[in-house]
């Protein structure tokens, strides 16, 4: 089993992952670290386990606009074209694993 190190919001983190499935968390972890900063210019340093939870949901929140093809994610009322939701279903599977991870670096953060 492969490790790799991330950095979401200015702190790195140790992820265990398949062998051959490193650049692809690196880049789920990339997109996370976008969603943390934008958060943080939004509501300031409220706390990693905040940040992250908050981070998540918004991420839930996309995952489950993707699911019921309600086209939130994907401009919605502007008129932006749903995708069709067999070709989103590698996306889906990603951010599901990845809301995961997420929420167990919460619990482990918590904890700490």
């Amino acid at each position: 089993m492969a490790s790799v190190e991330v950095s979401i919001n200015g702190r790195f983190y140790r992820i265990a992952c398949e062998d051959g499935q490193e650049q692809r968390l690196i880049r789920l972890a990339g997109s996370v670290d976008e969603k943390v900063s934008s958060l943080v210019e939004q509501v300031g340093q409220v706390g990693d386990t905040r940040l992250l939870v908050m981070a998540s949901l918004l991420i839930a929140d996309e995952l489950d606009d993707a699911k019921h093809g309600n086209g939130h994610a994907n401009g919605g009322a502007n008129g932006g074209s749903v995708p069709d939701p067999a070709q989103n279903q590698a996306a889906i599977a990603a951010l599901s694993a990845l809301a995961e991870r997420i929420e167990h670096i919460a619990d482990s953060l918590e904890s700490a």
